[in-house]
């Protein structure tokens, strides 16, 4: 199933955007880098930009267009999504080489904390007529050595069967198919929600333009976007897919991992299950 009405707009979501992550960063860790990092970072990532101007022998024409593109991006509040679809999933995958535990994958420009709190056993929140095919996600929180998890917060969140999420498109009630579930002693969780549907980034947006311009689609595959946290433990960010899905091969966010594709089964009653565990690797120092 994909998105069948007009997308948010790029301006509204990026406003949402840009203000959460400015919410969660303020509260967060934030990166001292020492000068010499930052030149050293810097200066490879302008080579890299020098060497493609070469290399594509770049007009003048086309770098102000690339100059207006930038200022756009910018005044439209679209930097959150630009780097969240095209940038942050290359940064995942390195960090990820010195990492243990459950897989990860991106964290995207949709999150939003201060979610309800719910119990081990639960359902989403959700309208009373929220439409969509029921699933069940049932697992267990544990730590790379098997000991169960009692009192991880499972955080998850993910667009309704239209390809929504809460707090971005204006018709869908704040909190919607959002929450943080806290497992039981054993570490395990049953979450009660719908199926999400695929979905297209905002395109009405310079981000939208720069899709359309090189001729990719906008389109991510159907996802639950999962955080587990636990107290003396490394913090989980993944995403959890759907085999069969469309765009599974073809995310235009390069997200997706083959250890992340849920296969929900129908249980007879039109509920689909499905079970994912998590393992978490202790802090360091």
């Amino acid at each position: 199933m994909t998105t069948t009405q007009d997308s948010p707009t790029a301006a509204g979501s990026g406003a949402n955007a840009s203000k959460n992550f400015k919410a969660v960063s303020a509260t967060a860790d934030v990166a001292d880098t020492p000068p010499e990092r930052v030149a050293a970072i810097v200066t490879d990532v302008l080579a890299a930009v020098h060497g493609a101007i070469a290399k594509h022998d770049v007009t003048y024409p086309e770098f102000q267009a690339a100059k207006a593109w930038l200022m756009a991006v910018g005044e439209g509040g679209e930097w959150p999504l630009f780097m969240d679809v095209f940038v942050e999933h290359a940064v995942e995958e390195q960090v990820a080489k010195s990492q243990t535990g459950t897989k990860g994958s991106i964290l995207g420009p949709y999150y939003m904390g201060d979610q309800a709190k719910l119990s081990s056993t639960c359902s989403l929140p959700r309208r009373e007529d929220e439409k969509g095919t029921p699933l069940v996600l049932e697992g267990q929180v544990r730590d790379t050595a098997g000991k169960p998890l009692g009192g991880a917060e499972v955080d998850i969140w993910h667009a309704d069967s239209d390809g929504y999420y809460s707090g971005f498109a204006p018709h869908v009630p704040d909190g919607n198919l959002r929450g943080v579930v806290v497992t039981d002693e054993e570490g395990r969780f049953a979450i009660d929600t719908i199926q999400p549907a695929p979905y297209q980034i905002p395109t009405d947006g310079p981000t939208g333009q720069l899709i359309e311009a090189a001729g990719w689609h906008p389109w991510r595959p159907a996802h639950l976007h999962i955080l587990v946290r636990a107290e003396g433990h490394r913090p989980i960010t993944t995403q959890l897919y759907f085999a069969g899905g469309d765009y599974l091969d073809s995310d235009v966010a390069e997200a997706t991992k083959p250890e992340l594709v849920l296969d929900p089964q129908d249980d007879g009653t039109g509920t689909r299950r499905s079970s994912y565990d998590f393992e978490l690797e202790p802090s360091k120092g």
